[in-house]
């Protein structure tokens, strides 16, 4: 009798928590090599949601990912994407990072009942997040596949990366870590790096936190800023050239992406003297040696992490002197970027897997295997690169505007007269073949307010958008201006812009 009375509360125990818990799942076999890998996320059955503003960083991941989402708050393809789910809008405090838009979306009814309904053991990935999104991850049950957001900050930090780049052995501009709360002060810790500096804080889109400082009235323009922000990277100004590559830090060793351009502070499409604005992937922008450069100290950067505790994604970025042809580091971003769907979609990606896949094998249940150095050895080939451009398009004007009309996502045609016509919805580039045709990913739509520094939309292309002296082409140029005909506005009045605020349009903080 008392044996019955035990399993009868064990069966009431049961029926209150929904049932017996499921058995472990049994081991997977080993993954042996690239066919192996490929093979497992095709038939993956773990769901796997992508939270984020919009589904631009992990695009066509779907598509090589069987049970693969997309959870965002701005409907880029209005409601054509079959992986993409947006939630209905819900009250909810103003914005002001993508961490406040990932934590709005985890707390919605919506959200919760979407990731529930796809399956047991739930995995999540994002662009940003901190320990609110990974608290609100824990009560759906939710495991995110990324180093801890704490760790995750620590990397970001620009002072901090810094140190970690002495530890791996990468180089970095002439500087010094020091705090300035004035400019004799500024002057005086620097007094070694000549009259021309470069000064940066410890967070932030680089656009934002870099000052370019050679006189006092330069100083005053951004003391507000740099005053009480802490320890500073103070820099020597050199003539350089800015690079970007992403690369994994896997448990056999750190996977690198071919060495990227990146366009930075043009006028025509951000309002940042130092903003970032595109890529470009093209094999001939760099020389075997700086390629080589790049890539060492990326591997060196990646496996400093690994003895960290880190795995998986991150982005670096280089400086290349022009007048020694010495690569320095940048900074870094211990996420993905919006140089991710470069990397992802790229022919070398196709040819054995997109990189993003090596960082989820390293969440996923399953032991696996391959040859690291052969791979970075074919990625590095330049035979298997193939040219491809991205213009990242922001409202420059200061001003508020509403937004009556906007080009859809898809792609587009860029005709003789210069106009721009739309030729049919696609999620992604891969139709795309020609230069006089493109992807247009839609961020800012009708019935958003355009403010300075809004996104309007990403514009992939193959082949290049710039010159060999790295200024834009004549192409970018025809597409940027066939590409903002298409929007249309009307200036907004002072209630409808302080309303606007309130309401927290998406596009006064950076999106990827």
């Amino acid at each position: 009798m008392a044996a019955m009375k035990r399993n009868a509360k064990k069966t009431g125990a049961n029926r209150q928590s929904g049932g017996r818990r499921p058995a472990p799942r049994p081991k997977r076999p080993k993954l042996h090599g690239l066919s192996d890998i490929r093979r497992f996320f095709h038939r993956n059955r773990d769901p796997i949601f992508f939270i984020s503003a919009t589904n631009f960083n992990l695009l066509g991941i779907d598509e090589w990912v069987r049970n693969f989402w997309y959870v965002n708050y701005i409907d880029c393809f209005d409601g054509q994407h079959p992986s993409v789910f947006v939630p209905r809008e819900a009250p909810h405090r103003p914005f002001t990072c993508i961490e406040d838009i990932n934590n709005y979306l985890l707390s919605h009814k919506e959200v919760i009942d979407f990731i529930r309904s796809k399956g047991r053991r739930p995995k999540a990935v994002f662009l940003m997040f901190n320990e609110e999104t990974e608290r609100l991850c824990r009560e759906i049950g939710m495991e995110v596949c990324f180093p801890p957001a704490a760790m995750r900050t620590k990397v970001d930090d620009k002072i901090s990366t810094n140190r970690i780049a002495k530890r791996a052995g990468v180089p970095s501009v002439p500087h010094v870590l020091a705090k300035a709360g004035s400019y004799a002060e500024l002057r005086r810790v620097a007094r070694r790096l000549g009259p021309d500096l470069v000064v940066q804080t410890s967070f932030g889109d680089s656009g934002h936190t870099t000052f370019f400082i050679s006189t006092e009235r330069d100083w005053k323009r951004h003391a507000e800023e740099i005053v009480g922000a802490g320890e500073l990277k103070i820099m020597k100004r050199i003539r350089c050239r800015g690079s970007a590559l992403e690369a994994c830090v896997t448990k056999h060793g750190t996977i690198v992406g071919p060495l990227m351009t990146e366009l930075v502070g043009f006028p025509e499409l951000t309002p940042y003297r130092g903003g970032w604005c595109g890529n470009e992937v093209f094999a001939g922008a760099f020389d075997r040696r700086i390629r080589e450069r790049a890539r060492r100290s990326a591997v060196k950067f990646g496996d400093e992490l690994r003895r960290m505790g880190y795995k998986g994604y991150f982005e670096i970025d280089f400086l290349t002197d022009l007048d020694t042809g010495h690569v320095y580091l940048g900074e870094v971003n211990p996420r993905i970027t919006g140089a991710s769907s470069m990397t992802n979609l790229a022919a070398f990606a196709h040819a054995d897997a997109p990189l993003f896949l090596f960082h989820l094998l390293e969440w996923m249940d399953v032991d696996f295997e391959f040859d690291v150095d052969d791979l970075n050895s074919r990625w590095a080939n330049p035979a298997n690169i193939d040219s491809w451009s991205q213009l990242v398009i922001k409202f420059t004007p200061d001003r508020v505007e509403r937004v009556s009309a906007a080009p859809r996502s898809g792609i587009w045609q860029l005709n003789a007269d210069g106009s721009a016509s739309y030729v049919r919805m696609q999620t992604h580039r891969r139709t795309v073949q020609q230069e006089d045709r493109a992807f247009f990913l839609r961020i800012t739509g009708p019935g958003d307010y355009f403010y300075q520094g809004a996104d309007l939309g990403i514009l992939v292309s193959p082949g290049r958008f710039m010159t060999d002296n790295f200024r834009l082409n004549a192409r970018a140029r025809a597409w940027i201006r066939a590409m903002r005909a298409h929007f249309a506005s009307a200036e907004a009045a002072l209630e409808a812009a302080s309303d606007a605020a309130a309401r927290a349009a998406v596009g006064g903080f950076k999106l990827s």
